[in-house]
Order: C-alpha cells, then structure tokens, then sequence
C-alpha cells in the first residue's frame, strides 16, 4: 500500500475514532459510535405500489433487514426501494436503509450485523465482500454474498484548481506537471480515494499507472470519505480524488476543481457498487433474501427510466439521504456532463446505469478483474484461487431467480457469467479466461 502523507485531512462527518479509522486504511474498530449511532434511520414514504401476491410458500422468513448506504448517487436502488414501498411489496415490511459515515464503518457495522447493533446488507464498494470474505479488512473472515450490481459507470476523477491550466483528462502522464509544480512550492503529493482496494483506489490506480506513475511510489494515496472530498480539496489537502457522484459534479457546481474524466471514458460500463449481505444472513433467510433482491431490482429499474429521473434526485437529495442540492446529481445522471474546464458533454452511454445493458447482472468476469487488480496492488496474494473466491461469494444464482419472478423477460437475462474480454481506454485488454495474462501484461504493479 503505498505511504500515507502526512498533509492534514478533515473529516467532518463521524467520530474522531472514525477518522482515525480512515487515515489508517484497512485497521477494525469496534467502537460503538461506529455502529448503530452512526446510522441515520429513515421512515418510509406510503407505499405506492401494489403489494405482490406472496404465496405462503415464498413469504419471507423475517420481515426486517437492516441496509447500510454511503451517500452516492449509486446508492439510490436501496433509497427507492424504501421510498417507494417496494420492500413492502415483497413482504420486507420492516427494512431499514441507513446512512454510514463511510465505508470502514459500513464493514464495521456489517461485521457486527444487526443483532449487534449494525447491519446485514449494504450498498458497497464490488471488492469489499471479496476483502471481508478473506478477513483481510475485517478482524477475522467474514462471508459475504453479492445478490445484484447496483450500476455502472457514474464514477469520477477530479483534480483541484491550482492544476486548470494543465487541462488534465484521461491522460495522466500529465500530473507529471503536477509533480513539479507541487515541488517547486515544497508540497507533498497527495491522491485520495475512498478504501484500500475498493473500486475508487482501482480507477485511481489504473489511471495513474497507465501515464506512466507508480502509485506505490510517485503519489500517497489515502482514504477520505466520499461526502468529505470536496471539503479536503477546499483545503488543498489533495492533488486529485477518484470518488462517485454527485463529489465530483459538486466540486465542479462549487468552483473548487474540475472533472478530468468520468469512468465511464476509463472503461465504459464498467462495473461498480454492488448489493451485498451477510452469507449467514442469507443462508438462514432464504426467501427473505429472495424478496430483497427482487425489491432492489425493480427499484434499479425505475430508477433507470428518463421519466423517473428527476424525482430519484429530488428523494436522494433529501437531507436524511444526501443532504445536497438536486443540481448536483441531476446532471450526470442524465449524461450532461460539465468537466469544469470549458469542457462540456452529453453522453448518457458514459452516464451512470442502473439497469439498461445489464447493469444490474454480477458478471463473476467482471469480480475476476476486481481480484486481479487487488493482487497487482498486493491487497490479496497472487496465489489467492480467484476463481473459487468468486464463485463462493458471487450469487448470480439469487440475481436469475429474482429476475425471473418480478418478469424481466428471459431475453434480457445473461446466460452467461462473463461478459467477454473488456477493452480499457488506453487498449489494454482483459480476458477473464487468463487474468495471468492481463496482470502479467502490465508495466507498474506491485507483485
């Protein structure tokens, strides 16, 4: 993991143990202000759906589930479902959706679970579930299932103003500059990202490394939560961030910086957040699971209509969910994307997804990339049977079975697990059929 920089980060949101928690990476805490009290609950808007015909046979096990969720605009599927009494509709009556300060304590409270005061499922970060899995950022294995991917694409990289006139975008050889302007002012160099090893570490590192920067070496890359990088940047605590929206579109509302690229341009359609629970929670609740997993999917797809995207964003904004202003997120969602540098595109092909192109299926292909990555970087041993780890914690299985029951045409249900070889915007291939290949293709790595 590459050093961690000694430049001062504030953190406005959780305890001081929380923060401590985050300038540390990947070290548990127990602390009780990191579990339950952390969480914002949420009562329910009226059911505006018709409840489904529940059969004795399918009605679910238990009726309450408690859902974490950061405040990310991919975290809207569990904020509908809930809004919009979609939970009801299957007979998840008491499910509770609630706001964590950030992702280490998301795994804190999943390791306590609900009977001790934290939570069995959450809207997180693809590879988290593989980490907690191994125990590497948990205080022993904790099993995790993956039920669904939340969305696609939605991600950005921002850089701060003292870097416009660099006109900074997919390239990254040009932080080069970076380096030598922040030399000649005698300042550390500092790139943040959201968890070691989670999706925002992954973009930011594949960035950086594919212009020719080692991330282990050239820049400290550490950990801030996501609603608290716009803030950090405020206060030049950072060079450049890699975070989900609406940061990235508010940095750029509120002057402070500009977009140089979505991740939509780094890999289109690329896979993101993903809708995991505790294994024991499912394998004790079944049905249960079941009935959250067809909840979720048909949120994504209501979420995913053009007509319904207005009114996501005005609930999402909310102060009980994000506390932001709908200018933030209504942009990127509908593809208009403002970069902040003179820069302007509409692209919804490039704009996050929550259901069209399969975004909701867990491709096992693309969980296979996510492990390589994390064994380029040294998070996991390169000897780590990847195949089997996703295999036990991926459960396409549930998503097909959810799918089938709420209508999604058979049609429009993958038949297979992987989604071919993926192509990234600088040509590098992956072939899910030979990860060696792919990692041992590549120049700057760890391993």
């Amino acid at each position: 993991m590459s050093k961690i920089s000694r430049r001062k980060f504030i953190f406005t949101t959780g305890t001081t143990a929380a923060a401590a928690l985050l300038i540390n990476g990947c070290t548990s805490s127990s602390d009780s202000a990191n579990s339950g009290s952390n969480a914002t609950d949420s009562a329910a808007a009226p059911s505006t759906l018709p409840a489904a015909e529940i059969s004795p046979e399918e009605a679910p096990e238990i009726t309450t589930a408690k859902l974490g969720f950061i405040a990310l605009t991919d975290s809207a599927p569990l904020i509908i479902a809930k809004e919009k009494g979609i939970f009801d509709k299957y007979g998840m009556t008491g499910v509770e959706v609630l706001k964590q300060a950030s992702w280490p304590v998301t795994r804190d409270n999943m390791e306590l679970g609900s009977g001790g005061g934290g939570i069995d499922g959450a809207h997180i970060l693809t590879p988290m579930p593989y980490l907690m899995t191994l125990g590497k950022v948990t205080k022993q294995p904790l099993p995790m299932y993956i039920l669904a991917r939340l969305n696609v694409n939605g991600q950005g990289i921002s850089v701060g103003n003292d870097y416009t006139d660099l006109k900074i975008g997919t390239d990254s050889s040009k932080m080069t500059e970076v380096f030598a302007k922040a030399k000649a002012n005698n300042k550390e160099l500092s790139a943040a990202m959201t968890f070691p090893g989670g999706t925002h570490d992954l973009w930011l590192r594949y960035w950086l490394a594919a212009g020719g920067i080692n991330p282990e070496t050239d820049i400290s890359v550490v950990p801030v939560p996501p609603p608290q990088m716009v803030a950090n940047m405020k206060i030049g605590a950072m060079e450049t961030f890699c975070v989900g929206e609406p940061w990235n579109a508010q940095l750029v509302n509120q002057k402070q910086g500009y977009s140089a690229l979505v991740t939509g341009e780094l890999w289109q359609d690329h896979p993101e957040k993903a809708f995991a629970m505790r294994a024991d929670w499912v394998d004790a609740n079944p049905k249960a699971a079941l009935a959250m997993t067809k909840a979720v999917l048909e949120a994504q797809q209501w979420c995913d209509l053009p007509e319904n995207q207005q009114e996501m964003c005005e609930i999402v904004s909310q102060d009980k969910w994000f506390k932001v202003p709908v200018e933030d997120i209504i942009g990127r969602i509908q593809g208009k994307i403002d970069y902040g540098n003179g820069r302007t595109v509409e692209d919804p092909n490039i704009s996050m997804k929550f259901w069209r192109d399969n975004a909701s299926y867990p491709y096992k292909s693309h969980d296979l990339w996510f492990l390589t990555e994390n064994i380029r970087w040294g998070y996991i041993p390169a000897d780590t049977d990847t195949k089997a780890l996703v295999d036990k914690v991926n459960r396409s299985d549930i998503w097909k079975e959810a799918a089938k029951a709420i209508g999604v045409a058979e049609t429009d249900i993958p038949t297979s697990d992987s989604r071919g070889v993926e192509t990234f915007f600088d040509g590098v291939k992956f072939d899910p059929e030979d990860p060696k290949a792919y990692l041992d293709s590549l120049k700057i790595k760890k391993v």
